[in-house]
């Protein structure tokens, strides 16, 4: 692969992390599970849209490589939490900021 190929591919892949990572979390998804305690058992669609939101913020389960886990999947439970926070409670994350700044 040349060169110019790779150059290519790399900017085509960050413009696509930076999509997934820069979509927000809907009203409806900021007051359902994984964010908000259930009171009845999880189900299949609640666990695979839980498996779509770590994978927005760059947890892979395909990856094969069994010596990153937990770690893998915990950054990418980070990163979510601090997405929900930002979207979900934006007052909160201003605040927070504004605070850290003085």
């Amino acid at each position: 692969m040349n060169r110019t190929s790779r150059m290519l591919i790399s900017a085509f892949a960050l413009v696509a992390s930076t999509s997934a990572l820069a979509a927000k979390l809907t009203p409806q998804e900021c007051h359902d599970y994984p964010f908000v305690p259930l009171k009845g058992e999880v189900t299949h669609a609640q666990l695979m849209q839980e498996l779509e939101e770590l994978e927005s913020v760059g947890y892979n389960p395909s990856a094969g490589d069994d010596a990153d886990y937990p770690s893998d999947i915990d950054t990418a439970e980070q990163r979510l939490h601090a997405k929900y926070e930002t979207d979900c409670h934006p007052a909160d994350h201003v605040a927070a900021n504004n605070a850290a700044a003085n």
